[in-house]
């Protein structure tokens, strides 16, 4: 062999560890998938699209996310798998190639009152640091600037074993920076009095007006037969120890009414069974009552500010950790950026990047004080984000669901932009859209349907985006829709007045909104939308307000029991089959005795993941054999309940079956574009778009002249949004007034008034920048709207 040939490059052969370049996913079936087989490129960016309930959640996080994340649990210890959420493995043959997923959702964060938007980020956390280092007078560790930290003062003898014992005298001091009147909320909490009863009428005449309270119920069987209190005496007569003994007393079992009970006054007692649930899940006229009998104030001591005295004397450069948490995050940003003290530098650096990263999301309009449970759920997918956009992983897969909800359209430029830079570092980004913007930068693009729910559930197009232009799929032929601008809009019957609307960041905004016509609110996310319309049009009498605040419900709940189709249905099978209505509900009288009307029987498995499988004695139909046997129309109660809206509306309409209530019903709800769902089907299984239909359809019902809408078009396909915009076209026709803040551009371009806020966001926005027609404002082009819906109709 020569010597040339043995110094010449040899050709490498690929090396094995390059071949892994897909994500393949064999006979998915989770949900509606029907044997889903997709092979995804990784380290690239693919967009999942299709109509509403075509199955794209179904793939990305039930099955692709949903395994990855199982996994990686499985790697922990059994003992440290015991604290994490139990998954069980979805529903699919083969998935090859999974990396470690990042979920970033629309899931709301917590309503809890001490949680804002400087707790779910490291901001606050780094800001105490800052101040326990620097602010002056200093009053201690970063825990005395923390709101959820009470101050705790402490003494006693501790016992040390050490030869002989004896007892050591020990003191225990913690400075907590929690305000002590408010705990750390920021509001305190009043019940007023003259709404729980009436002092000049005596219990006997039903002195008490809460609800639940009637004059034969144990409630208030419970006060009259105490012997704390004469029964027929008003209660404007009674001395202080009977009224402290009447609305204050402490829990006490006694003998009342020869039955051992627990006597405790009438406030804390409300406290307990009214006021420390969540109001969502109330009745109505219980809901009511609590609205009235309970008022949120300011705290007096620390001014909202939930911060004790201490911790807001303590200053750098005069601003206290009260003022930089108050600050708009764009200002606290170039505050932070004008400290120069070398011993904090790293902090000063890790704050900055973070504050920053607010700024370029978008969401530099917030405050760090701002409750975490008032984000939409763009903003608080947007606030998820945040943590990665520094990371130095890569190569892990990262999962958004929407994230242009509550984007407007010069905003979805900025979160393109970010995608792509998520990207280029190396991950495999996995996008659920139905926007065109965000479909148009896919590297894959992977297409459900063709339909919804049962129609659903199939790889209809694979490939890229020139390639879906053209494909005939329900998202092709939609995908360059373009809406023109109304040439003659209606007139309005009306005016609503709104003077010195001053609400968050709005700036005295006087602003006359037409009646009797379709309007939209529109601005760059932050601008003062949902504080001009919630805070000046409170939903009220002749208001139906539907925002965007989530559906509450247990798996027992469905959309037959949510919307009240089920009352009607069980009526009717009563009434055909002479028995009571009760035996037709599977949270009542005709349950499965098995599973308790569940339809599964769900398995702790301690350690190991939890199985959810179908009840062997009612086969999953939720019902006693007994109640199966009573038929209306041919049908019994699990089969109607298994029929979709569209089914189920053909079936009521007619016939033995015929129940005008129910159709009334489903009309609304195949109205909203929800005619797939079945009526049974788990509310815990919607999507938050599919959620919010379901509300605007439960609330058509309301005898409101004006209906408030906030962004009804979330998680709709385009083809769906033409359906949308005639429900809404029907309501104005039918003599109502629909006000909608929105950013799609097909809905701005059918309105027939438009009032536009900005310029910016935050303190740069709040101003009323344009109102009129559409096409004024696209002739004229003197707004960031302006711009963007003259590109998107051609003007």
């Amino acid at each position: 062999m020569s010597k040339a040939t043995r110094t010449d490059p040899q050709p490498s052969a690929p090396h094995g560890a390059d071949s892994h370049d897909l994500i393949r996913v064999l006979g998915a079936r989770e949900n509606n998938l029907k044997d889903v087989s997709i092979e995804i490129p990784k380290r690239r960016l693919t967009v999942f699209t299709g109509v509403s309930g075509s199955g794209k959640s179904s793939l990305v996080f039930n099955t692709i996310a949903a395994e990855s994340q199982r996994l990686i649990n499985e790697t922990y210890s059994a003992f440290v798998q015991g604290f994490m959420p139990t998954l069980a493995r979805p529903e699919v043959d083969v998935l090859e190639g999974l990396t470690t997923a990042i979920i970033v959702d629309q899931q709301r964060m917590g309503a809890d009152p001490r949680s804002t938007v400087g707790t779910a980020t490291d901001a606050n956390a780094m800001l105490r640091i800052l101040f326990s280092r620097l602010g002056t007078p200093h009053i201690g560790p970063p825990s005395a600037y923390a709101f959820n930290v009470p101050s705790v003062r402490a003494s006693g003898a501790i016992t040390v074993e050490r030869g002989n014992k004896k007892a050591v005298k020990a003191t225990f001091n913690r400075t907590g920076g929690m305000c002590p009147r408010c705990e750390g909320r920021g509001t305190v909490s009043d019940i007023d009095l003259t709404q729980l009863y009436d002092d000049s009428k005596s219990l006997n005449e039903g002195a008490i007006t809460i609800p639940g309270y009637g004059s034969d119920g144990w409630n208030m069987r419970l006060y009259k037969e105490s012997g704390f209190v004469d029964p027929d005496k008003p209660i404007s007569k009674y001395t202080k120890k009977e009224l402290n003994d009447f609305l204050h007393h402490e829990a006490t079992r006694m003998k009342i009414a020869g039955i051992n009970m627990t006597y405790e006054g009438l406030v804390p007692r409300v406290q307990k069974s009214m006021l420390s649930k969540d109001k969502e899940a109330m009745q109505p006229h219980i809901r009511a009552f609590v609205d009235r009998a309970v008022t949120f104030a300011t705290c007096p001591e620390c001014d909202g500010t939930r911060l004790s005295e201490g911790a807001r004397a303590s200053k750098i450069k005069r601003i206290s950790i009260a003022d930089a948490c108050a600050m708009q995050i764009s200002d606290l940003a170039d505050w932070v950026r004008g400290l120069k003290e070398p011993s904090v530098a790293p902090l000063l650096t890790a704050l900055q990047h973070t504050l920053d990263s607010f700024v370029e999301i978008g969401l530099g309009y917030l405050a760090l004080d701002r409750p975490a449970g008032t984000l939409s759920g763009g903003e608080a997918q947007r606030v998820k984000m945040i943590r990665h956009l520094g990371s130095s992983l890569t190569d892990v897969t990262y999962v958004f669901d929407e994230p242009t909800a509550g984007l407007h359209p010069h905003d979805i430029q900025r979160m393109n932009e970010l995608l792509l830079r998520l990207r280029d570092k190396g991950n495999t980004v996995l996008v659920v859209e139905h926007k065109p913007e965000t479909i148009a930068i896919a590297d894959h693009v992977v297409d459900l349907g063709p339909g919804a729910g049962t129609g659903g559930g199939a790889v209809c197009f694979e490939g890229t985006v020139e390639g879906l232009r053209t494909a005939d799929t329900v998202t092709g032929r939609h995908f360059d829709d373009r809406a023109s601008v109304k040439e003659s809009p209606r007139e309005r019957t009306g005016t609503l007045e709104i003077r010195g609307a001053s609400a968050n960041n709005l700036r005295d905004v006087d602003v006359d909104v037409p009646l009797g016509v379709l309007v939209v609110v529109t601005g760059v996310a932050g601008s003062g939308k949902s504080s001009l319309v919630h805070g000046s049009i409170p939903a009220g009498e002749g208001v139906v307000s539907i925002d965007q605040s989530p559906i509450r419900g247990s798996r027992r709940s469905n959309p037959a029991t949510y919307t009240g189709l089920l009352d009607p249905i069980r009526k009717a099978f009563a009434k055909v089959n002479g028995v009571k209505p009760a035996l037709f509900s599977a949270n009542s009288e005709g349950a499965c005795p098995t599973c308790n009307g569940a339809g599964v029987i769900y398995t702790d498995l301690a350690m190991m993941a939890g199985v959810a499988s179908p009840c062997e004695d009612c086969e999953g139909k939720r019902y006693q054999p007994s109640v199966l046997e009573y038929h209306l129309g041919g049908r019994d109660i699990s089969e109607v309940l298994a029929m979709s809206v569209d089914e189920a509306e053909e079936f009521f309409g007619a016939g033995e079956a015929a129940t005008p209530a129910a159709q009334r019903v489903l009309t609304r709800l195949s109205d909203v574009g929800l005619g797939y769902l079945t009526l049974g089907q788990p509310l815990t299984t919607l999507s938050g778009g599919e959620r919010q239909r379901l509300k605007l359809a439960t609330h058509m019902a309301d005898k409101g002249g004006v209906y408030v809408l906030d962004e009804p078009t979330t998680g709709l396909h385009l083809a769906d949004v033409e359906q949308l915009l005639a429900l809404l076209d029907r309501l104005v026709d039918s003599g109502k007034s629909v006000i909608v803040v929105e950013h799609h551009q097909a809905v701005m371009a059918h309105a027939d008034w438009i009032i536009d806020l900005g310029p910016g966001a935050g303190h740069d926005g709040g101003r009323l920048v344009f109102e009129g027609t559409p096409a004024d404002l696209v002739a004229a082009r003197s707004t960031l709207t302006g711009e963007h819906l003259a590109a998107y109709v051609g003007g």
